[in-house]
């Protein structure tokens, strides 16, 4: 795996593991305030989500890595 596919293979690991980690801790407001959504969290600590993401992905990026490097699975270059 050259560095452009462990990039593009980080970055599709990022977004899977987002999208999983988004509805953690999501509380809605008691008290909708005038203008604002009823749906939308009171406070999102996206900071923290994308912390937690990028923490999960390293670990899965990892194993990927030692799975392609011993070549247990092959990657064939386009």
């Amino acid at each position: 795996m050259d560095f452009v596919g462990g990039l593009v293979a980080f970055v599709i690991i990022w977004v899977v593991v987002l999208f999983v980690v988004l509805p953690f801790g999501v509380r809605q407001p008691n008290e909708t305030e005038a203008g604002h959504m009823p749906g939308a969290p009171d406070n999102p600590r996206i900071g923290a989500k994308f912390a937690i993401t990028t923490g999960i992905t390293a670990v899965l990026w990892a194993i990927l890595f030692i799975i392609v490097a011993n070549g247990w699975i092959t990657l064939p270059l386009p």
